[in-house]
C-alpha cells in the first residue's frame, strides 16, 4: 500500500470530522481535486505552502482504498501528484496528527512511509 499525505488547518479538520468527510481546502475547491503528497513530496509541499503557519495536521491515507477517484498526475516538476476528484471520508483516514512549527518555521510532518 501507498500513503499519502494531506496537510491542512486543525479547523478543517475538525469540520471534516463532524461532517464525515473532508471536501477540501480553499485550493482544493477552486482546483476540483484535493490535493495529497506523497511521502517523498510531502515535505517540500509543507515548505512551499505552509511555512510559518501554526496549528496544522497531516493526514495519512492509503492510496489504493481512495479507489479510482484518486488520479496520479504530473504537477510541481512535471512528478506525479496524488488528486483525489471525491471527498476524502473521514473513515479513510489512517491517521490525523498535528504538525507543530519546528524552530525552522516549518510544518514538522513525522514520519513519513511511503
Amino acid at each position: 500500500m501507498t500513503r499519502i499525505y494531506k496537510i491542512l488547518p486543525r479547523a478543517e479538520w475538525e469540520a471534516a470530522q463532524a461532517a464525515g468527510e473532508f471536501r477540501g481546502s480553499a485550493v482544493d475547491l477552486a482546483d476540483g481535486f484535493i490535493h495529497f503528497s506523497a511521502a517523498d513530496q510531502a515535505r517540500e509541499t509543507a515548505r512551499r505552502y505552509f511555512a510559518g503557519q501554526a496549528d496544522l495536521y497531516v493526514l495519512v491515507a492509503e492510496a489504493e482504498a481512495l479507489g479510482p477517484a484518486l488520479k496520479w498526475e504530473p504537477s510541481r516538476g512535471g512528478a506525479l501528484f496524488p488528486h483525489l476528484f471525491a471527498p476524502l471520508p473521514c473513515a479513510q483516514v489512517i491517521e490525523a496528527r498535528p504538525a507543530p512549527l519546528g524552530a525552522d518555521g516549518l510544518p514538522d510532518l513525522g514520519e513519513l512511509v511511503p
